[in-house]
């Protein structure tokens, strides 16, 4: 019997995916898989089917479409990506749904209702090459398309694919010029805010390679401080130090990895230190291609660290061809002190911090007193000790006084006013001091000044529920956990919040979320008893009693004499019907905490099922607010 002839055919494909779809998934899996049906079924599907595509492949957020003109497939995917920028407006664009697009015309071989060959191929490997909100296509459609749309498509020269022996002609359409042409005199448009095509960049945390493994904390700080001086570089996009920490560790090619965060170069280094001296290698690769555009080794004096990050942050700067405004080169250049030393015991200060409970904010704390100590103009760690004080004040019962941190916290603002976590603190301080109106303007202030700031949204989102404001506490809290994926307490507090509002399955689906988040930090520290005591609250709300109780004594079995466990301790035992052994618990952490967290109390859902219980007046009494205590020394009322 003869084989059947392959049925072969020329047209069009057009091939798109959504940029940095991994990374939306980690915040949110079920939001971002409602976000992509909304756009598909509002814009991607009617656009197709209005140039007589027809959709042969859908993978996850990858989808291939068949066309039979080229001026069909460059049709619908302007309008698809003209559609998007509407959408995406007003979006933090970390959070925003771009996809990636590129059109090739060439022959593909026919297999019922799917779709093979070359050309199939090409048109994802242009996509690949396309930026974020940008549409790539080949020599071919470019000559096919010419006079016939509104959109150039730039030269980009001959590129080399993976998997075709010879390189292709690439043309680019920018988001820039793909926004539509100005309307007519006398036609009204609707405004729009510019949409800028910056260069998108990942800093993956550079490696530790010297001989110490406790020394990661200072590779970690390398990597954070050329992140935060890329960042200052307002012509490009530059991902969040909690996105790309959440790749540590993590064996990917730099094409995976740049595909997963949305980005198209991606920053990869080392450090070594050994004594006085240090060894720095950094290296920037293009993502699509996995090409090497630069790469470069500094042996350094350990006081010329400072100096080396700067080399490599306006070398990426130049490789990049992005200008650099002279505020921009300034703010570049200006290290956060003059102290190496001051800066390894801030840097080791913020490792203890990452990980909250009572002992690690102490460690941090002391750290923190070191590097000043060290410098006493260091704004970051005047900052990093009014944080850690206002969470042992609040949390904890710690007698520090209002007055004190406030203190604390304006020293760092009168060294450098737009510190955003220096005015969280400040803010948070104040509500602690009962000035809940200033506390507002403060974190809506540290929110402005950096978008960005983790500490400032996840302070505000807390501040909002202690106000009964949990809509704005939901705005907050998903925001905090954007920034920073690997944050395990925000989904956790979400489940609360949303069953405040009366929005049971929102509830649902972030105590699965929240779950998942603890489950990966305790693999990476198992001795994080607020993790496992915060899981075991929403474990108990999701109905896993035996799981709940499991995380419970874990946590309990770690550190007994925490304040935030024995409080999440009481929260199980209401969520699991427990509701006396809930009320004893409160009665004694009641008089060890400060009046913020007693103000969380009252607004928990948590605790909805002990209200009535005949013993809860007794305990609505002893969380009302009492004299804040105005010592005019943080230091002496931690030596109490």
């Amino acid at each position: 019997m003869e084989q059947e002839p392959l049925k072969r055919r020329l047209a069009a494909i057009l091939a798109a995916d959504v940029v940095g779809y991994s990374r939306l998934m980690e915040v949110d899996d079920e939001q971002t898989l409602f976000q992509l049906r909304r756009h598909r079924q509002e814009v991607f599907d009617p656009a197709a089917a209005r140039y007589g595509g027809h959709i042969f492949k859908v993978m996850g957020d990858g989808f291939l479409v068949e066309f039979g003109s080229v001026l069909g497939a460059a049709r619908c995917a302007i309008e698809i990506q003209r559609g998007m920028l509407e959408r995406n407006e007003g979006v933090p664009e970390d959070r925003q749904f771009k996809f990636r697009m590129g059109i090739n015309l060439g022959d593909i071989i026919v297999d019922g209702d799917d779709f093979y060959g070359d050309g199939v191929n090409m048109a994802v490997r242009l996509q690949g090459l396309a930026r974020p909100g940008g549409i790539a296509c080949s020599a071919a459609v470019q000559h096919e398309l010419r006079n016939k749309v509104d959109v150039q498509f730039l030269d980009q020269g001959l590129k080399a694919v993976k998997n075709f022996a010879n390189a292709v002609h690439v043309y680019l359409a920018s988001v820039d010029n793909l926004a539509p042409a100005a309307a007519p005199s006398g036609t009204r448009q609707p405004s729009r805010r510019t949409t800028t095509d910056k260069p998108s960049v990942a800093v993956l945390p550079f490696a530790n390679l010297s001989n110490d493994p406790e020394q990661e904390f200072f590779s970690d700080g390398v990597t954070e401080d050329i992140i935060t001086d890329l960042s200052n570089v307002s012509g490009l996009f530059v991902l969040s130090r909690n996105m790309v920490f959440a790749y540590k560790n993590r064996a990917r090619t730099m094409e995976h990895i740049s595909r997963e965060l949305g980005v198209a170069y991606v920053v990869q280094g080392s450090v070594r230190k050994s004594g006085n001296r240090v060894r720095i290698n950094a290296e920037l690769v293009e993502g699509a291609t996995d090409g090497h555009l630069w790469a470069a080794r500094y042996d350094r004096d350990i006081n010329d660290i400072f100096t080396v990050q700067d080399e490599i942050t306006k070398t990426i700067v130049e490789q990049l061809k992005v200008k650099l405004l002279p505020d921009e080169k300034k703010a570049i250049e200006q290290a956060p002190t003059a102290s190496v030393d001051a800066y390894t015991h801030y840097l080791r200060g913020r490792e203890y911090y990452h990980i909250a409970s009572k002992a690690n904010h102490l460690m941090a704390r002391q750290s923190f007193a070191r590097a000043l100590e060290l410098d006493p103009s260091y704004a970051r760690a005047y900052a990093g000790i009014a944080i850690c004080d206002v969470r042992l004040q609040s949390s904890y019962g710690f007698a520090i006084g209002v007055d004190a941190i406030l203190a604390t916290a304006e020293k760092a603002l009168l060294i450098d006013p737009n510190l955003a976590e220096a005015r969280a603190a400040k803010a948070f301080a104040l509500s602690l001091g009962e000035r809940r109106a200033e506390a507002a303007a403060e974190f809506e202030l540290a929110v402005e000044l950096d978008p960005d700031c983790h500490e400032a949204h996840r302070y505000y989102a807390e501040f909002c529920v202690t106000d009964g404001r949990f809509e704005l506490a939901a705005t907050h809290f998903i925001r905090a956990l954007e920034i920073k994926p690997t944050d395990y307490g925000a989904p956790i507090m979400l489940v609360s919040v949303f069953r405040s509002l009366g929005q049971v399955e929102k509830a649902e689906s972030y105590a699965r979320l929240g779950v998942k988040k603890a489950e990966e930090e305790l693999r990476l520290h198992p001795e994080n008893a607020n993790c496992a005591c915060l899981g075991a609250t929403v474990l108990a709300f999701l109905g896993q009693r035996e799981e709940s109780m499991q995380w419970l004594s874990r946590s309990l079995a770690t550190d007994p004499g925490d304040t935030n466990i024995q409080y999440n301790a009481a929260c199980t035992y209401a969520l699991l019907g427990e509701a006396d052994k809930a009320v004893e618990v409160l009665e004694r952490w009641v008089s060890q905490v400060g009046a913020e967290m007693r103000l969380w109390f009252r607004n928990d859902s948590d605790l909805d099922s002990i209200r009535q219980h005949p013993r809860y007046a007794v305990l609505l009494k002893l969380s009302e607010p009492a004299e804040q205590p105005t010592l005019g020394r943080a230091e002496d009322s931690l030596a109490q």
